[in-house]
């Protein structure tokens, strides 16, 4: 997919992504925000359909964190359940998950934490194996200089998240380059 198309996609409404971590916190997102898509940091294969469901009544996209949902295995199996189940977009941390859910016809972020320079050259080998559609750094804070060295090297979307407490750590962060930005501070919604 190009990398228009995945901005288009993820973040057409707005360039703050909400993060959700329960579900009050999702139903708020779902009514009480522009954001095309909702990343999801919790649930299982249980509350996994409805939430879907829901979400599809508010013509949002549901980035479901890999990492995190419950009752799943977390191999080429449980990722080709949640495609059948509905699952279109996600977020990981593990490589291997990001190429079983491309295989799947899913969007996929990769999530890179950046620490230090040995951190981000192992990252740009890890993004460049595993081929995701756009890449999400964390902590936020990280300066342009390594956003644009991330651009330059993979040419993927570059999202920012981690750490965000202020409209002013979200503006520094598109400044820097990120395209767009998630936070689970619903404040900043």
């Amino acid at each position: 997919m190009a990398q228009k198309s995945i901005c288009e996609i993820l973040f057409k409404d707005s360039v703050i992504i909400p993060s959700v971590r329960n579900v009050d916190d999702f139903k708020f997102a779902l009514a009480h925000t522009k954001s095309a898509s909702i990343i999801l940091l919790f649930g299982d294969i249980i509350v996994l359909p409805s939430i879907l469901q829901e979400a599809k009544k508010y013509n949002k996209r549901v980035l479901v964190h890999l990492d995190l949902i419950g009752g799943i295995g977390k191999d080429r199996s449980g990722i080709r359940y949640l495609a059948r189940l509905g699952v279109n977009s996600a977020i990981t941390t593990k490589p291997q998950l990001v190429k079983f859910a491309r295989e799947e016809g899913m969007i996929v972020i990769q999530r890179l934490f950046v620490m230090d320079s040995e951190a981000l050259k192992s990252g740009i080998n890890l993004l460049k194996s595993c081929n995701p559609d756009a890449v999400e750094v964390l902590p936020a804070s990280i300066p342009k200089i390594i956003i644009d060295q991330l651009v330059k090297e993979i040419g993927l979307p570059v999202l920012a998240g981690g750490l965000m407490h202020t409209m002013e750590d979200i503006e520094t962060a598109l400044k820097n380059g990120a395209q767009a930005v998630s936070t689970s501070k619903k404040e900043l919604w």
